[in-house]
């Protein structure tokens, strides 16, 4: 990839992530959080930076966790509660 494109993907994860802020529903959050992670992830490969993927592997896991959480507690509530 060259470094034109790489430092596109770079400015594409920072847009992505830095969006996810203005998202109302912390459900919406969480996913562009995971995809902002995603890219950045690949970004990290691309120059090779392993704080980068590791802090990354880390949102995502993080987002991915909390959406399992919210989906598990909603499968559990009886409406109404």
């Amino acid at each position: 990839m060259s470094i034109a494109a790489t430092q596109a993907l770079g400015w594409i994860a920072t847009s992505v992530f830095v969006g996810s802020y203005f998202f109302v529903r912390p459900a919406a959050l969480r996913a562009a959080q995971m995809i902002g992670s995603v890219l950045w992830i690949v970004y990290g490969i691309l120059i090779n930076a392993t704080p980068v993927i590791a802090a990354n592997v880390l949102v995502f896991a993080a987002a991915a966790w909390t959406t399992a959480r919210g989906r598990s507690l909603d499968s559990t509530t009886a409406p109404g509660d």
